[in-house]
């Protein structure tokens, strides 16, 4: 009994993330209705602006898709002339995937309306109060992503 009332607030937070996660993916869906991209492909091209040039291996890993369900992705974004394959200068065996000026403009036009959604659904919240939610999922982040390299 003690255990449940001590789990409590963990099963509300854990709740509140899983609804507030599937919020921000139909908002995130009606965005992309205005562009040529998929969820899976707009998962794929923000992995590209943050970790830089991958490997099919390094981003289906990322985006967690089968190997060939990535290589049909990235055909698909370079015939849209999102993404490039280039050779890897230091070892010609391999190719990695390259974010083009088109793929860029748009994950970033993308992202920014994400967060003016979310600017304007906090507008009427305390600027301290955003800045403590910010330090708090800092901090969850952080411990989370502890525990996965550690727990691999």
């Amino acid at each position: 009994m003690e255990n449940e009332v001590v789990n409590r607030p963990i099963a509300q937070i854990e709740k509140n993330i899983r609804y507030i996660n599937g919020i921000i993916k139909h908002k995130g869906r009606e965005i992309l209705k205005n562009y040529k991209i998929t969820t899976p492909q707009f998962i794929a091209l923000q992995w590209l602006l943050e970790d830089g040039d991958l490997t099919i291996g390094e981003l289906s890993n990322k985006i967690n898709l089968a190997f060939s369900t990535t290589t049909d992705l990235v055909d698909r974004m370079e015939k849209n002339q999102l993404v490039e394959r280039k050779r890897d200068m230091k070892d010609r065996r391999v190719v990695r995937i390259h974010l083009l000026a088109e793929g860029k403009e748009i994950i970033n036009e993308v992202i920014q309306k994400r967060q003016a959604y979310l600017s304007t659904v906090l507008e009427d919240v305390s600027g301290e109060q955003v800045d403590h939610l910010h330090n708090v999922l800092a901090l969850l982040l952080e411990k989370m992503r502890w525990d996965q390299d550690n727990n691999s």
